[in-house]
């Protein structure tokens, strides 16, 4: 039995305005083909929402970026950079993967079984023709979703006298994880 290698690159950025987040975000976009699962991660405020802005301007989205908190996932439709129709499927999973399951089932498999139960889990694992995933907050599922996969990962360095302002001013550390030989080809081009 041959030992499967998992290729992981990473690059870090320093994105001083959500302008600069919008334009990250509106580039990687650039490089998405369809199937392609991203995932963001990063505090409450780190910028997801302003990346996920720049993400759909990139793929010609003209309906609204908001964030789907309360509705879990929204579909939106644009073109990929070759012209080609894009879907893109915004899922937010922090409510996701709440106590409301079996005993003594991890989060991964609740986490699951809340996508299967809207109807999520084969967008996730099969994207269709035009289909793009960008799911904030779904660190916790990675290897399950997709083994190739770019993570969008974004800090917020903030000081002491920042703790409760939770603008979109302010410096954001993004390190952007390429895992899969085709998104490590993908990087080097951002």
């Amino acid at each position: 039995m041959k030992e499967e290698t998992v290729l992981e690159q990473q690059k870090v950025r320093t994105v001083p305005t959500d302008t600069n987040m919008r334009e990250l975000g509106k580039s990687v976009a650039k490089l998405v083909k369809e199937g392609d699962v991203l995932l963001l991660s990063g505090p409450l405020g780190a910028g997801k929402t302003t990346f996920a802005q720049g993400f759909g301007a990139g793929l010609s989205i003209s309906e609204p970026i908001v964030s789907p908190t309360f509705t879990i996932a929204r579909e939106l439709h644009g073109t990929f950079a070759d012209g080609k129709p894009a879907t893109l499927i915004h899922v937010d999973a922090y409510r996701l993967g709440g106590e409301d399951f079996a005993p003594g089932q991890d989060t991964v498999s609740r986490l699951l079984d809340e996508l299967e139960s809207l109807g999520l889990d084969e967008a996730l694992e099969e994207p269709g023709d035009g289909t793009v995933v960008l799911m904030e907050w779904g660190e916790q599922m990675a290897g399950v979703l997709a083994s190739e996969r770019l993570e969008v990962h974004i800090a917020r360095p903030i000081d002491s006298s920042q703790v409760d302002d939770f603008t979109s001013d302010g410096e954001r550390i993004v390190t952007l994880k390429a895992v899969g030989k085709d998104w490590l080809n993908r990087l080097a081009k951002l």
